[in-house]
């Protein structure tokens, strides 16, 4: 490894805009944002870590920048930074340490040496900076050449219509035996044939990749000897992650094939995006980017000049930084253009609405910024609407163009499926679209994303299999993770050979998630949940990578019988309109003269204000009235459909329930039954209006009034 000034290189002015590193005539165009440095340096990197150094000496708008001629795609580079080294004034500028482009469109190489990409000596926020070199100890940028494989045309699904599919890149091919080995585990097996195939038998719309942008083991599991296997750990905003290529180095075509062949099965991809902080962590981490180029310009700080956290995860992104809400605009567009996805959703959103760490504002600059701009306004925009605090805790309070993860949804319906007393109310609000969240703020039905589990937490069969988390694995003492699961074990904690728990925890499985496909709102599901998948009770895997963690494709009994069943669901509610409306119910007139919804007790008549006040209450009908469907084709025209019954009962026992009256309906026809493995219902003999029946204990029926047309 040796270095190598160049002085006498001939190095053009180029321009400060776009940022990164372009391939232009002769060369490429390097620029990089740092308004305190004093000197930058452009360090060219090979193979032997063999390193040039050229002096960029033009800055424009605090931009230093440079066309280097005879640089080619595919070179390695970093920067170094001479400047102020003042912790107390949250500067940390240290020429020793190579610093990966904040833009660059690929990153090579990991953190193999913590101590050596240190900024500090001893003390973090002592004077006295590390003069350790960290070159071959830390990731490198790559010059990389615009353009590649087409991403196809995008499917521009509407949210009305979407099922969102949570999945791992890695995890969901990782042990899929009809995926060739070597591409198991990667873009290129996500692309497939056969993981196609699976997705659209199952009828998503819409996979939502947990991070792919690049990222780095965070410095805590750097000293563990761990690994972060979700990704939640950025480095790179700009970069595909490389450890999901086939063949390193092509990630990004491999990734702009995997979203042509998602696009040709007329499916979207969403990306979960980490706007919220990166890898380095807090001031005694390493300084492997922004840290290095004006840290003040990237990180919340307090007025002491000291890091500020809210995110838990170290530091938090300066979301009123003009640097940051630049960088995040333009990562978003070349994601959204280039690399031809179709939706974002945002990690611990809350952040990106709380300029200097302050009270949300759902019109601060970088979440305006995102919602007015002409491309990602057309994108889809989904929001996690909380962060590491309470006043991060916004569901509901974000702006009109955004969508929420619900997490008040997920605990209603958790609770109410586990028999917990509360009554009928607030499910009342979860099945209809949530509207006293969302109808205030100028938002539909759709912009509430429902979910019952997500990647962090139980999984669905976790979730009826455990009282309590079991995170052993993660190396933590069982600390990490939250302790609020809302979850029901039905009996015994973990596995059982016992045949009655077996078959109550599978139905209890498919009350759930026929819940979530029979809700008002947009259904999010994680991948695995309809194969029955297990993580051993572990509710914060971030860092397991193992079968734990990867989609199990046994063809069990178990998982072939829920995956049945959940395509049967996923289509009902592909092919009912009036089960996914983009309008909220505000019990309009329709043309059967009722209401366009109705909640029915067990006797078959409408809720009274004693029954909604009552907690003990776990059977709820809910009526929807098809003939005033408020769903449209793609041209805009308004789809009819039949009218539902929804039968919903928690309680232990059986219990006997009236149909509604013939001005209902003159039938009702038995549709799905949880009862049933696969759903089908034991008969679907119609039903006279005002007959009775037997509902099983736990059971959800779903009836459906034929249109009269």
């Amino acid at each position: 490894m040796a270095t190598h000034p160049t002085p006498d290189t001939q190095v053009l002015a180029g321009r400060p805009f776009p940022l990164g590193a372009h391939p232009e005539a002769g060369g490429v165009r390097f620029a990089v944002a740092s308004s305190v440095a004093e000197r930058v340096e452009l360090c060219l990197i090979d193979d032997d870590l063999n390193e040039r150094r050229i002096e960029l000496t033009e800055r424009t708008f605090g931009v230093w920048h440079g066309l280097v001629p005879g640089v080619t795609p595919g070179q390695k580079y970093g920067f170094r930074i001479h400047g102020p080294y003042e912790p107390k004034t949250g500067l940390r500028c240290n020429p020793h340490k190579l610093l990966v482009d904040p833009y660059a469109r690929r990153i090579s190489g990991t953190l193999t040496d913590l101590d050596a990409a240190l900024g500090y000596a001893d003390d973090p926020e002592g004077v006295e900076p590390s003069t350790v070199d960290s070159l071959g100890s830390v990731p490198l940028s790559v010059v990389t050449s615009p353009g590649g494989p087409d991403t196809g045309v995008k499917p521009d699904i509407p949210f009305e219509e979407t099922v969102i599919y949570e999945l791992h890149v890695k995890g969901f091919t990782q042990q899929h035996p009809d995926v060739p080995e070597p591409l198991r585990g990667t873009y290129l097996g996500l692309a497939h044939p056969a993981a196609i195939e699976h997705l659209v038998r199952l009828g998503v719309t819409s996979v939502e990749l947990l991070p792919v942008q690049t990222f780095s083991d965070e410095p805590s599991l750097v000293r563990a000897g761990r690994h972060n296997y979700w990704g939640y750990s950025p480095l790179g905003f700009f970069a595909p992650h490389a450890g999901y290529a086939s063949e390193p180095g092509r990630e990004v075509e491999e990734f702009r094939t995997m979203v042509a062949a998602l696009h040709a099965a007329n499916i979207e991809v969403i990306v979960d995006v980490v706007y919220n902080h990166t890898c380095e962590g807090g001031p005694d981490g390493p300084t492997l980017s922004f840290r290095g180029y004006e840290a003040p310009a990237y990180y919340l700080h307090d007025e002491d000049g000291h890091m500020a956290d809210i995110t838990g995860c170290g530091n938090t992104l300066e979301s009123s930084s003009p640097t940051v809400v630049r960088m995040v605009t333009d990562s978003l567009r070349y994601w959204a253009t280039e690399l031809g996805v179709d939706g974002f959703r945002f990690d611990l959103a809350s952040t990106l609405g709380r300029p200097n760490g302050g009270k949300f504002d759902r019109d601060s600059t970088l979440l305006t910024a995102i919602a007015s701009d002409p491309v990602l306004s057309r994108c889809k925009l989904i929001a996690e609407p909380w962060d590491a605090t309470g006043e991060g805790y916004k569901v509901g309070d974000f702006g009109a163009q955004w969508a929420e993860w619900n997490g008040i949804y997920r605990d209603t319906v958790r609770d109410f499926w586990r028999g917990a007393a509360g009554g009928v109310d607030d499910l009342a609000y979860r099945l209809s679209g949530s509207s006293d969240l969302y109808d205030h703020t100028l938002r539909r039905p759709w912009q509430s994303i429902n979910f019952i589990n997500a990647h962090d937490g139980f999984t669905l069969r976790d979730l009826v299999s455990y009282d309590e988390k079991h995170n052993e694995a993660n190396g933590e003492d069982n600390r990490d993770g939250t302790n609020d699961n809302r979850s029901w074990n039905h009996g015994v904690e973990g596995e059982t050979d016992d045949p009655a728990i077996r078959s109550l925890r599978q139905q209890q499985t498919r009350n759930l998630f026929a819940t979530l496909m029979l809700s008002t709102g947009t259904p999010m599901f994680v991948a695995g949940d309809e194969r029955w998948r297990t993580q051993g009770g572990n509710n914060n895997a971030y860092c397991v990578d193992d079968p734990t963690s990867w989609v199990d494709w046994s063809e069990t009994d178990e998982a072939e019988s829920l995956l049945a069943f959940a395509r049967r669901v996923v289509h009902l509610r592909a092919n009912s309109p009036a089960l996914r409306q983009p309008e909220f119910f505000d019990g309009r007139t329709t043309p059967t003269g009722r209401p366009d919804l109705i909640w029915l007790r067990p006797d078959g008549h409408e809720l009274e204000e004693a029954d909604w006040e009552d907690d003990d209450r776990h059977t709820l009908g809910m009526w929807i009235d098809g003939s005033n469907s408020q769903s449209r084709t793609r041209e805009g025209e308004l789809l009819a459909d039949h009218s539902w019954l929804l039968l919903m009962h928690a309680g232990a026992e059986p219990i006997d329930v009236v149909l509604p009256g013939v001005e209902f309906g003159e039938t009702f026809e038995p549709t799905l039954d949880t009862t049933a493995p696969d759903g089908e219902p034991a008969s679907t003999e119609p039903l006279s209006a005002g007959s009775s029946l037997t509902m099983a204990g736990r059971s959800l029926l779903l009836l459906k009034a034929p249109r009269q047309d």
